[in-house]
């Protein structure tokens, strides 16, 4: 029986590299061979939060290497195609996915005891649901996207991350011509926001960072920031009046890892009749917010989270486009039996300067 290598996270910071028989398929299932996986930082958080064995890594890329015939024709596919996934595992049948908001299914929610990929026992056969592996599941459910053959691997990974900048900044908050937005926090997410802006024609994209992640901060003006803000030596609020001429901002995205400061600051920073976007959570309770701000000032408030079948698409056809060189996020690469490396390294206690984390499961 053929077996297949997979990274598999058995407790809190400690993964092992274990054996499992590859699956077998019915006709609307299929098996994927997985050619590299993005890290982020929901990866990181269960990796240091294990409750039982399971397969991480969900930003994967990979080859159709089999395919039922029911599958293939639903999901327009064949033997040999690559594809990039979407990590939720939607029931299609619930009021949310019969809206087009599958994301928001409680079959794919992992924290209702819903199933996605990178988040599911290694308990539920065939225990193949996580991309740091050789070959991945094809769930009936799984969400595919055809991936061009041309778009380099590293930057065919970023697809999920930007897909949720385009459904933040494009969808949910009508990003264009002339709006001047302000991205709070230059990890994976903010750098998604700004192509995403960007290319929605923004005209004026402001990324706020700390002294600690002033390389991310001069990234993102290669990507096509306007200009950055140090927290560590600016004062936030008045660096952003200077640069908007005392207009402020039309929309500020919070996608900071931890603290409430940027949460607080965000409804200082909003012009008004403005939008901010709360997209990170920050596992603790928000310290003497006013409240009042935001009917004084008129602000739309968002909690956004995921993204959509169709920011997905628009996330791939801006990689392939070579607009933006997307390249340049790659930080750090390792083969499958250096998971636990490459987690701690996404999570800030492994090798210097992370920013865009691979694993490339056959290296």
């Amino acid at each position: 029986m053929r077996k297949v290598l997979a990274a598999v996270a058995t407790a809190s910071y400690e993964t092992r590299v274990q054996e499992f028989a590859v699956p077998s398929i019915s006709p609307n299932s299929g098996l994927l061979k997985v050619e590299m996986v993005g890290v982020c930082g929901t990866d990181v958080a269960n990796y240091r939060h294990i409750s039982d064995p399971r397969i991480l890594g969900h930003h994967v890329v990979g080859y159709i290497e089999q395919i039922g015939a029911d599958a293939a024709t639903k999901w327009g596919v064949k033997e040999g195609d690559r594809v990039a996934m979407e990590e939720y595992l939607p029931c299609g049948q619930c009021e949310r996915c019969r809206e087009g908001l599958y994301r928001a299914c409680q079959f794919t929610d992992s924290r209702r005891g819903g199933m996605r990929y990178g988040n599911t026992s290694i308990g539920i056969e065939p225990s193949l649901w996580g991309g740091f592996s050789q070959y991945m599941y094809l769930h009936p459910s799984a969400v595919v996207h055809k991936m061009p053959e041309h778009v380099p691997a590293p930057e065919a990974v970023f697809t999920l991350p930007l897909a949720n900048g385009f459904e933040w900044m494009c969808l949910e908050a009508n990003v264009g011509v002339g709006k001047t937005v302000v991205i709070q926090g230059p990890g994976q997410q903010g750098m998604a926001c700004v192509l995403a802006a960007k290319a929605a024609g923004a005209e004026k994209v402001i990324v706020v960072g700390r002294q600690t992640s002033i390389r991310r901060l001069e990234l993102s003006q290669q990507l096509g920031a306007d200009a950055i803000v140090n927290t560590t030596t600016e004062n936030v609020v008045d660096r952003i009046a200077e640069l908007t001429d005392g207009n402020m901002a039309d929309v500020v995205v919070d996608v900071t890892s931890g603290g409430s400061e940027p949460i607080t600051q965000a409804f200082q920073i909003v012009k008004n009749r403005g939008l901010v976007i709360l997209a990170a959570y920050k596992y603790a309770k928000v310290p003497e917010w006013d409240s009042d701000l935001v009917l004084a000032k008129s602000l739309t408030v968002k909690g956004l989270r995921g993204h959509s079948y169709r920011s997905v698409k628009m996330a791939i056809n801006c990689i392939a486009s070579g607009t933006f060189p997307i390249s340049i996020l790659q930080s750090h690469s390792f083969g499958l039996n250096q998971v636990d490396v490459a987690l701690r390294t996404a999570g800030g206690e492994g090798e210097p300067n992370p920013l865009l984390v691979a694993v490339e499961p056959w290296a």
